[in-house]
């Protein structure tokens, strides 16, 4: 069972980081750590930092790790 980000994350085209850590996501001390080592890409409009939904839903899939549990 994988998680379905795509009906998890809101429709629109960019966020802001204010946006993603209002969602629960990632903090924005922790999403510009992750820039700066070049993990999450973004869109720079102005002095703000912005992330595609596309490149979040991305990121999120690649760093879910899915644990199994024995009964």
């Amino acid at each position: 069972m994988t998680t379905d980000y795509n009906a998890l994350i809101p429709q629109g085209i960019l966020f802001n980081l204010r946006q993603i850590e209002d969602m629960n996501i990632i903090k924005i001390d922790m999403a510009k750590k992750l820039i700066q080592n070049g993990l999450l890409e973004v869109v720079k409009i102005g002095n703000k930092l912005h992330v595609s939904r596309t490149v979040l839903i991305e990121f999120l899939e690649r760093n879910t790790i899915v644990v199994f549990k024995e009964i």
